[in-house]
């Protein structure tokens, strides 16, 4: 972490207590120290500098897309928070050696395996970007679920705090007896996703509506 991350963390996390009223009292269930993988929804910007603050001062890595660095402020964060810049429009081996070395390092590192931000909540189809990072790596999983983001601006028009709930689910591992084909990563994707659709409401859950009735079989979980 790195000196400017331990002065600008903390009056990021004030000006957002402002902003939001924050239900994160599931947090203290991700571990202090990697490695380890963060899979979460993506609804909108508000919760990266969110979770980056209220993980404070685990030692967290994100992936973040590479366009963030158009937007100057934004820009910023992303260098203090050492975050990974991804291609979008491609296979991006840099972000998977970045991604690698991270996890290598004991880091905790932050994905959103929609890839894209939904706007409105809604759960959207993951990417299998996060099975070859967490199969190469043997990391655990932990899936963390946010809603009332997608309220943000709105609220923030009407001068009224945004609610804003983070839920943490069980810590897991893909299961690495697996034969590893195109279907495989794609099961191990949805069950995945599935995790994080058991920690949202049922009017979030989207592509993912019945996750009660799916069995994971490729899914090892963890004692915490």
């Amino acid at each position: 972490m790195t000196f400017s991350s331990r002065l600008v963390t903390p009056l990021i996390k004030l000006i957002l207590s402002v902003l939001c009223r924050l239900d994160a009292r599931e947090i203290k269930r991700v571990p202090r120290n990697g490695p380890l993988i963060v899979a979460m929804n993506h609804i909108n910007f508000l919760e990266v500098p969110l979770i980056y603050a209220h993980l404070f001062p685990r030692d967290i890595q994100g992936i973040i897309k590479a366009e963030t660095w158009n937007n100057p402020l934004m820009a910023i964060l992303a260098a203090i928070w050492q975050a990974i810049p991804l291609n979008r429009n491609t296979t991006d081996l840099a972000a998977m050696r970045s991604c690698m070395e991270a996890l290598e390092a004991g880091r905790i590192l932050i994905l959103a395996p929609e890839g894209t931000r939904s706007g409105n909540g809604s759960l959207q189809k993951g990417h299998a970007g996060i099975v070859q990072i967490a199969l190469r790596s043997n990391a655990r999983i932990i899936p963390v679920a946010h809603f009332g983001g997608e309220h943000f601006w709105k609220n923030f028009k009407s001068l009224r705090r945004t609610p804003f709930t983070f839920r943490v689910g069980e810590s897991f591992r893909l299961d690495p007896r697996m034969p590893v084909s195109r279907t495989t990563r794609i099961e191990m994707t949805d069950e995945i996703m599935t995790r994080i659709s058991l920690l949202l409401p049922p009017s979030y859950r989207g592509a993912y509506p019945e996750p009660q009735a799916q069995k994971p079989k490729h899914l090892v979980f963890a004692k915490e």
